[in-house]
């Protein structure tokens, strides 16, 4: 399944470079392994797609609602990060 998505161009470009391998968002729609990310480069301040558009597979997805390791009063205090790893 092609999935298209708004991306950023900080974001856009760092995964273009090859610096980026991994997308951070709301689980407000289904992906699966095997799909195809299809990422339009989207200015927020114009509010405009570029034209640019990278197409990915999905290698791995991770979704986590009700689970969570840390306590609440730790997750308010630091939150979240996520990391890459080469």
């Amino acid at each position: 399944m092609k999935i298209e998505k708004k991306c950023w161009p900080d974001y856009f470009q760092a995964i273009l470079e090859g610096r980026k391998s991994f997308e951070l968002r709301l689980a407000d729609f289904e992906c699966k392994q095997g799909d195809i990310l299809v990422l339009r480069e989207f200015n927020p301040k114009t509010k405009q797609f570029t034209g640019r558009v990278l197409k990915k597979e999905v290698t791995f997805v991770l979704k986590t609602k009700d689970f969570c390791p840390w306590a609440k009063k730790e997750v308010n205090k630091y939150g979240f990060q996520v990391i890459q790893l080469k």
